[in-house]
């Protein structure tokens, strides 16, 4: 059977047995997925694997994408159904011969229906997946939409009535619509619409580094935000004032929720949309990137009745996703569990999440005083940003009440400092913190592209102070999967600081941050320095990666 003959050349190849194959069979018979991608999703082998297989047992070309000079004019003879149907692209034309790249070269039926439609004889060559479907979405949906809108677009325009920013089968829409596919495609949390004296920028932030995706014509700027604001239910005559909102967009059958911040700029409006897409939520402790000594010292922390304990980190370290994971993991029938958030970013069935509302004069503060009224057992501020928080906070984590919040802090023996600079007694402090968790998001390395990797001398000599090994370092080359970056998702670094009857007295007598630090680090706490270089030896990230987010002074030294 052709289905099997992918399957006998990964066996001839020596990258899985005859017993995974058996069972990759039995489970593509209960779905639709071809038997390569049920090799990949059980992990039995890399995409990278695979490729290197066919390439080397079939001698199928492997083409680069993103080293590839793609001929445009081509893209009319295999239609954009075709291309999304059989993730294929078309490379090149020679006489009667037709170059395709495929996610799956052995892919027979493809190729005779190819071959049918273009009346092309069909040489296929292998390229990944995610290339594949980066380089259909640019190329075909991205590009027509915006040729489109530069046809039909009026020199002027009522954006107020305009039907092209409102028909859903309008090109404006379509394209709209396709950028944030694309940014969903590419696991990107945030979306910048930059707009600039010559044109407008299209930029995704994926795995927390920023990079053009495209430019449109500096006309276009008006009907997109126009659009933009219509989804968010913006004003979208009002151009002077930064404005705030939300929509949600069904992607793949799932839907997608999007917070717009617009704000004025001398080259017109610039938008950022943050990307929420649930699939990629993290609701399980176990999922957090935690060190198995450093999840003890969280799950203790969990056990408590009472107190606060403090998530800290910057902007975009994943601090709501930790306190998601933890509430999840205290979401039972038995507890009253309830939050105000500013905004929510998921909504969980079991919990009582509220929204704050400033025009209707609901904030942090008056949202936790009414809280309070609801009997409730755990309460989750969003983000503790003033004192009137921050005291109410700690009372109601000394009458009885398990107390969840973040604080924008370098790291976590910080917010001790933090909360007494919000005007918080020293000893409420010491009496109502329990434990604070600083974090930081690392990226991870390329499981496609990773290669051994051996350190410099002053790395060698940071691992070996540590006792950590050095055999299992690892670097991304770059390739197609993690857009030549080597790095490919985000994995969490923390410490997890436990507060003692020690550390209650220091925090007292108001000591500096340096005698909490000492003290935690010889009573066992690990630093987020030292978490990240586990890593590093566990060959999960780099060290580039661990000096770029920790930044700290005197933990680069041995």
């Amino acid at each position: 059977m052709i289905r099997k003959r992918i399957g006998d050349l990964l066996i001839d190849a020596g990258l899985i047995t005859e017993h995974q194959l058996q069972e990759a069979l039995q489970i593509q018979k209960t779905g639709k997925e071809k038997l390569g991608d049920v090799f990949l999703n059980m992990g039995f082998i890399t995409e990278q694997q695979l490729i290197e297989a066919l390439e080397l047992q079939l001698n199928i070309p492997h083409v680069q994408l993103h080293r590839y000079r793609l001929d445009q004019s081509l893209l009319g003879i295999i239609p954009e159904r075709l291309a999304n149907m059989y993730r294929v692209l078309p490379l090149k034309k020679e006489g009667n011969k037709l170059m395709v790249a495929m996610v799956d070269p052995l892919d027979y039926y493809a190729i005779d229906d190819l071959r049918m439609s273009t009346g092309f004889v069909i040489e296929p060559a292998i390229a990944s997946k995610d290339e594949i479907l980066r380089a259909i979405s640019r190329y075909y949906g991205m590009q027509g939409s915006v040729e489109e809108v530069m046809q039909t677009m009026q020199p002027q325009i009522d954006l107020a009535v305009d039907r092209e920013i409102i028909d859903e089968d309008s090109p404006v829409v379509r394209m709209v619509n396709q950028i944030i596919q694309q940014a969903v495609h590419q696991r990107a949390s945030d979306i910048h619409i930059d707009t600039q004296a010559d044109g407008i920028r299209v930029r995704y932030r994926v795995d927390g580094v920023l990079r053009t995706e495209r430019t449109l014509p500096k006309h276009m700027h008006g009907v997109v935000c126009a659009r933009l604001k219509i989804l968010a239910n913006l004003n979208i005559a009002e151009r002077r004032v930064p404005q705030d909102g939300r929509f949600h967009i069904d992607i793949d059958l799932r839907t997608v929720d999007v917070r717009v911040a617009t704000l004025p700029t001398a080259h017109g409006e610039k938008i950022v949309m943050r990307v929420l897409d649930e699939k990629t939520a993290v609701n399980d402790i176990e999922k957090l990137g935690f060190e198995p000594y450093n999840l003890e010292r969280f799950q203790h922390l969990l056990r408590h009745t009472h107190g606060i304990v403090l998530i800290t980190g910057p902007t975009g370290s994943g601090k709501t996703s930790t306190l998601y994971a933890a509430l999840n993991r205290l979401n039972t029938d038995e507890v009253n569990i309830v939050t105000v958030e500013d905004p929510i970013e998921y909504q969980v069935d079991g919990i009582n999440q509220v929204q704050v509302n400033h025009t209707a004069g609901l904030t942090f503060a008056s949202g936790l005083r009414a809280i309070l009224r609801q009997d409730p057992n755990v309460i989750m501020v969003g983000e503790i940003r003033d004192g009137e928080t921050a005291e109410i906070a700690v009372r109601a984590a000394l009458t009885g009440h398990l107390v969840f919040s973040t604080l924008h802090t370098n790291d976590a023996v910080a917010s001790v400092t933090r909360l007494i600079d919000m005007g918080i007694e020293p000893f409420l402090v010491s009496s109502s913190i329990v434990g604070v968790i600083g974090q930081r998001l690392v990226r991870r390395i390329c499981h496609e592209c990773a290669e051994p990797y051996l350190p410099h001398v002053d790395e060698l000599r940071l691992l070996e102070a540590r006792g950590l090994p050095a055999n299992h370092l690892r670097l991304g080359r770059g390739c197609g999967s993690c857009n030549r970056t080597g790095y490919r998702g985000r994995v969490a670094i923390q410490e997890v600081m436990r507060v003692d009857e020690q550390l209650r007295r220091l925090i007292m007598e108001k000591r500096p941050d340096s005698e909490y630090r000492l003290h935690c680090i010889q009573n066992g706490m690990k630093t987020m320095f030292d978490d990240g270089l586990n890593k590093v030896a566990a060959g999960v990230t780099t060290f580039a990666e661990v000096f770029r987010t920790t930044m700290a002074e005197g933990e680069t030294s041995a």
